[in-house]
């Protein structure tokens, strides 16, 4: 892999980089925090409330393994989650739970941005493989179209994680404003909710930054960038 003998690939990549551990330090410390602000309902009985008064009684909400492993899957349309957050009646919980909820609201109506990002996670997933096939191909081929059309197959992990930006950050705001209107947390919750979320998001643009990123490396690389500045 090119990466691991490259000092170019961490000067491109060090912003993303940088980004992303200071929110993933955010989101510790943010969720340290509201694990210890007690809240009036477990993750999980929040979540059922929610999904209840939504219309969402078919939706069901079940624990998984892994600290942070939350997640709503459109495929079960099911609400995972991970088993500190479902047994908890804390601040933290509830947000975190109410963000999930969030995604299955935004299913069951239909929320163009989380159908475009659903169609789009194939291509996320097999396109680094494409990535790899076209470009030793290319090489071998001494074909920079086969490259060039590698790299768009790469870029669909730059689509993605684009396309899952505003997908989350609708969830998180879903879920601060039915906790208020819930009164499932008071304003002194509220801030840490918004909190623990707003951290989330942070991770989430640093992913969208560390793919676009990689994505310009590998186009530096293989276009001849290296070649050019050793000229």
């Amino acid at each position: 892999m090119l990466w691991l003998i490259d000092p170019m690939y961490f000067v491109f990549l060090a912003p993303a980089l940088l980004l992303m551990a200071w929110a993933q330090w955010r989101v510790k410390s943010s969720y340290a925090r509201a694990m210890q602000m007690p809240a009036p309902l477990s993750g999980a009985a929040a979540a059922r409330y929610i999904l209840d008064q939504a219309g969402l009684q078919d939706v069901p909400i079940e624990p998984t393994q892994g600290e942070l492993s939350d997640h709503y899957d459109p495929g079960d349309r099911t609400v995972h989650l991970s088993a500190q957050v479902y047994h908890s009646r804390s601040m933290a919980a509830v947000g975190i739970a109410a963000h999930e909820v969030g995604h299955a609201i935004q299913h069951a109506h239909g929320y163009l941005p989380l159908v475009m990002r659903n169609i789009a996670v194939p291509a996320a997933r097999f396109g680094p493989i494409l990535f790899i096939v076209l470009v030793i191909l290319g090489m071998l081929l001494k074909s920079g179209t086969l490259i060039l059309v590698g790299l768009a197959a790469y870029s669909c992990i730059f689509i993605f994680q684009l396309v899952n930006l505003p997908v989350e950050f609708d969830a998180s705001n879903r879920a601060k404003r039915v906790l208020s209107e819930l009164n499932i947390v008071d304003a002194e919750g509220s801030v840490a909710v918004r909190d623990v979320l707003n951290a989330a998001g942070w991770t989430y643009v640093a992913a969208t930054l560390q793919a676009f990123l990689t994505l310009m490396y590998y186009a530096y690389v293989l276009t001849g960038g290296s070649r050019s500045d050793r000229d």
